[in-house]
């Protein structure tokens, strides 16, 4: 089933990752674009050939899905509204910084029963997205670490200027994609420590349910030449790394776009990457968080659930 899609986001990760993710996919096409700033909303339409709608609600009027690129502080409120219209949601990572916030996206998904994908971009990532689900189908994992290093304020680099990356740092912008790898190798995280180190890099130590701990090494301003983006699973079936993710990201967005039209499609509403899981790794982001704050471990469990 081929839906109509509205894109709500102006940088150029809506308009190079789902703009091109929305025509390489077959499962839906691109209605046109919304966004806060009318003059930037334009641009992006005109370079993907498309209109750009005056109004948020002119948008959800017109469409069956909405894919969001937009700072997780403002997605809340807008996923809330598309959800209570009755639009399926292809969701940023993470869904919001609050997990009250995320708990009302949540709710809101589950009362109007629209499907919903969150965009973790490994999980999307086909030779990526193939390591983690054979990981997780082999288990027997004991620990498992995940690298996470950007250069992302290189002043030659698309993101330079996202104010809230500048305010929220590593943690939460490319916390959630460590997290995504992790928790399905080695399972729900029951708790957390967090450290800081140089510049917003953070380190996490997380202890699972089944008994399996992880680590997590998530910065945004390491020198360009430390980039690094690894994740080794260590266990009874010896050492495993995750191949590097060379596909483009508009590549996973196309998968990821498919993947709700097919859920669309056969009445299924949950899939490991749903709203649900975007919720749990907000938890787990809000303690890690406290950790920082408190200097000690943190139950996840402590995070307040509705």
């Amino acid at each position: 089933m081929a839906l109509r899609f509205g894109l709500v986001g102006t940088g150029p990760w809506a308009r190079d990752t789902h703009g091109a993710g929305l025509r390489a996919g077959a499962g839906g096409t691109l209605a046109g674009v919304w966004g806060r700033a009318p003059e930037r909303a334009a641009a992006v339409a005109g370079a993907l050939d498309v209109p750009a709608y005056e109004s948020y609600d002119a948008l959800l009027a017109d469409v069956d899905a909405v894919v969001f690129s937009v700072p997780p502080t403002v997605q809340p409120d807008l996923a809330v509204r598309a959800a209570r219209a009755g639009r399926h949601l292809l969701l940023e990572k993470p869904i919001a910084v609050d997990p009250a916030q995320a708990a009302q996206v949540r709710e809101a998904v589950r009362a109007s029963g629209v499907a919903s994908l969150v965009f973790f971009t490994s999980r999307f990532r086909p030779e990526q997205r193939e390591w983690i689900d054979a990981a997780a189908r082999t288990g027997g994992w004991h620990t498992a670490s995940a690298v996470w290093l950007a250069a992302l304020y290189d002043p030659a680099g698309p993101f330079a200027s996202g104010d809230w990356r500048q305010t929220e740092g590593a943690l939460w912008d490319i916390g959630p994609h460590a997290l995504s790898v992790l928790a399905p190798l080695l399972g729900p995280v029951e708790r957390v420590t967090a450290l800081a180190g140089r510049g917003d890099t953070v380190h996490l130590t997380t202890q699972h349910a089944n008994g399996a701990t992880g680590t997590a090494a998530l910065s945004l301003t390491v020198p360009p030449a430390a980039r690094q983006v690894l994740a080794t699973a260590y266990g009874d079936s010896g050492v495993h790394s995750m191949p590097q993710g060379f596909t483009p990201a508009s590549v996973a967005s196309a998968a990821a776009i498919d993947t709700l039209a097919a859920l669309v499609t056969d009445g299924r509403r949950d899939h490991p990457c749903d709203v649900d899981f975007g919720y749990e790794v907000v938890r787990v982001l809000d303690a890690a968080r406290r950790s920082l704050a408190q200097k000690r471990a943190v139950e996840v469990a402590g995070v307040d659930k509705p």
